[in-house]
């Protein structure tokens, strides 16, 4: 998903301070952050685990030097907040088995077009582990390339297509239509 000039010129008003600039970009970004962390962590921690992320983006916005990845750069941040929450109530699924799937090729699934309550339903499904689910949001429901979802979780893009691969199959498994 490309940024707005308009959402770029956001940034760097909120960079010098304004305000009203700031808040109009969380207002902007906050949905679909609620959505991604929500589906990571579940409904009833999201609203904290978005809290520290979003004060966290208020703090460094500051230091941010592309204000054209301001979304992509949000979504890493509460990358990191939801993972670390994961990681402190034990609920991560070991992706060890994953990490071995580094070079498999991702495939292009089937089920692309379906309508966003399937895609909700697919995605929620408790077979997939946390890794798995984040990529498969980030691409399919915030239609961010391999190559920026990378970025956001901080691992290689061959990571990024493993675990794409291992969750459309997982998905496939367990009844996902393919």
């Amino acid at each position: 998903m490309q940024p707005s000039p308009e959402e770029t010129f956001l940034v760097l008003r909120a960079q010098s301070d304004d305000r009203e600039a700031l808040e109009a970009l969380l207002r902007r970004v906050q949905p679909a952050l609620r959505r991604y962390v929500a589906s990571l962590v579940g409904s009833q921690d999201a609203d904290d685990v978005l809290q520290d992320g979003l004060i966290q983006v208020c703090r460094k916005l500051r230091w941010l030097e592309r204000p054209e990845s301001f979304r992509a750069w949000t979504f890493r941040i509460c990358s990191r907040f939801a993972f670390r929450h994961l990681r402190r109530t034990r609920k991560i699924a070991n992706i060890t088995a994953e990490s071995r799937l580094d070079e498999a090729e991702a495939v292009t699934p089937r089920w692309v077009d379906v309508d966003g309550e399937r895609l909700d339903e697919l995605l929620s499904h408790d077979a997939l582990s946390p890794a798995s689910r984040a990529v498969l949001l980030l691409h399919f429901r915030e239609e961010m390339p391999l190559a920026e979802i990378a970025a956001v979780l901080e691992i290689p893009l061959g990571t990024v297509k493993s675990r794409l691969a291992f969750g459309l199959k997982t998905l496939r498994a367990r009844g996902g239509r393919s």
